[in-house]
């Protein structure tokens, strides 16, 4: 029982962390190009909160979403 505790404490862990790391790529990445929230979120055809909540981390992201913000940023998702 524990070990499948601490397993699924790993599992969600690692994803909160991937989860932040790519909601800080995505912001620095904005802000290296000095382009606002509502600049990407124009080009990407979405709302700005939406580029808001992707920042924040605290939210999953679609793969479409995704790949309109990456494409507004001039970059491309690569799977790994």
């Amino acid at each position: 029982k524990k070990a499948s505790k601490k397993e699924a404490f790993q599992k969600a862990y690692r994803e909160e962390v991937a989860r932040m790391r790519l909601a800080r790529t995505i912001r620095e990445t904005r802000i290296s190009k000095k382009l606002t929230q509502k600049t990407v979120a124009e080009r990407a055809t979405m709302p700005q909160s939406v580029i808001a909540r992707l920042e924040s981390g605290g939210h999953g992201v679609s793969l479409d979403t995704l790949n309109k913000v990456a494409h507004a940023l001039g970059k491309r998702v690569q799977l790994v």
